[in-house]
């Protein structure tokens, strides 16, 4: 981003449009925009969350006029050295200017599926406390997400292993507090990456079998 060295801000949305009704004509219902939001030094400023929230704003805009389910994706990076305080101070940063500038453009509001980051400190840091950053990922989700948006929050894995996002999933769907969403995932590398290994030395019918039953 010009003057704001190391920050991101997400592109291509010239003839979103068309490639959108392309897309639907081929089948496709879903669509799925990721803008990356990094910590560090005086990282994000409020000129790259505003940036990004409006691009993101402007795609859930075109999927749903095209007849697509936006899901909108505002990640939070685990790069840096950041505690989960500091996670959970960005995510409610970024979270609400997002919807609200979604919320100001898309015509259905409860359409759209956000797919957030959880709450947790940069990768590399040990121990980590799961039940409080999983309580604090909930709490910055209630205190910051508008109910009617959405019906649905599927989180990222976010460099995440396989075991940790799914105990952290289940850590969030045990607790007792209230909101309206039902919590689950849209996870990528968390859901592959041991597939992809086991796919190696094994009949690729046994790596759906595996992926069968991660998926339960």
């Amino acid at each position: 981003m010009a003057h704001h060295s190391g920050e991101k801000i997400t592109e291509g949305l010239d003839g979103l449009r068309e490639r959108c009704m392309e897309y639907f004509a081929l089948g496709a219902r879903f669509a799925k925009w990721r803008a990356v939001i990094r910590i560090g030094d005086g990282m994000p400023r409020d000129a790259n969350i505003s940036t990004n929230a409006h691009a993101l704003a402007r795609y859930a805009a075109i999927c749903q006029e095209q007849g697509l389910v936006p899901i909108i994706e505002p990640e939070v990076l685990m790069d840096g050295k950041h505690d989960s305080q500091t996670c959970f101070e960005v995510t409610a940063r970024i979270l609400e200017p997002h919807l609200q500038s979604v919320k100001f453009r898309v015509f259905y509001i409860p359409g759209g599926l956000l797919k957030p980051k959880m709450s947790y400190p940069e990768i590399l840091r040990k121990p980590r406390n799961s039940r409080e950053s999983s309580q604090m990922t909930v709490d910055c989700l209630t205190a910051h997400v508008p109910h009617e948006l959405p019906r649905e929050i599927l989180f990222l894995s976010g460099g995440q292993s396989d075991e940790d996002a799914t105990a952290h999933l289940n850590l969030m769907n045990s607790m007792s507090v209230k909101h309206p969403w039902q919590l689950s995932y849209s996870y990528g590398r968390a859901l592959l990456h041991t597939l992809c290994k086991h796919g190696q030395v094994v009949q690729m019918k046994r790596v759906r079998m595996r992926l069968l039953i991660e998926r339960q």
